[in-house]
């Protein structure tokens, strides 16, 4: 779906209640690789604005969270923003009525909603912003992941520190372990969702 606005925002929506995991909107800038220049370019509530200010991360209210994107001010090098949710104290099939909405930032004007379905997971690509012929675009993606935000992270270049291992017997030296961004590529990664992002009528 063409995208005209400068800046978008998008909104994370579910239901809020009693036993609903908390969920949490967050955003990577990639590059035509399809994965982050650093961990710095990953936009979330622990790191609010990005360094280039072209993506901030707005906080949270009850049912919603969003994420501002000014696509005119985005490095050239950046082809794709995707726009991520992660749950906290269960999974998404626990959390009712998740979807994306994408609003044009300036007038308010909604320009698509993506309704989500989803099971174990506790990590979620929902949609992207992607450069096409000079300009920029939305598509729907409902891509979960069941090893969670690690794994998420991990297939878009992000650094995840391991846990330390819990006290064991001593296990033979096999030398040290290889980590690195490709690692994981791919685990766990479940597609999801429900049809398609719905262009909105201006």
């Amino acid at each position: 779906m063409p995208v005209t606005a400068s800046t978008v925002r998008a909104v994370l929506g579910w239901s809020p209640g009693p036993g609903v995991p908390d969920v949490d909107a967050s955003a990577l800038l990639l590059t035509g690789s399809g994965r982050v220049r650093s961990d710095d370019d990953f936009v979330f509530c622990n790191r609010p604005r990005h360094a280039s200010g072209a993506v901030r991360h707005l906080g949270k209210q009850a049912g919603a969270d969003s994420l501002d994107v000014d696509l005119n001010g985005l490095g050239p090098d950046i082809e794709r923003v995707a726009l991520c949710a992660s749950a906290d104290g269960g999974t998404f099939g626990q959390v009712p009525g998740l979807h994306l909405r994408l609003f044009d930032a300036a007038s308010g004007t909604e320009l698509a909603r993506f309704d989500m379905e989803a099971g174990a997971e506790t990590a979620y690509v929902s949609g992207e912003l992607y450069r096409r012929a000079g300009g920029w675009k939305f598509r729907a993606v409902g891509q979960g992941y069941a090893d969670g935000p690690a794994g998420l992270a991990t297939d878009f270049g992000i650094s995840v520190d391991e846990e330390p291992p819990s006290p064991g017997p001593a296990a033979p030296h096999r030398g040290p372990a290889r980590r690195g961004p490709g690692a994981g590529r791919g685990r766990g990664a479940v597609p999801r969702g429900r049809g398609k992002a719905v262009p909105r009528r201006r």
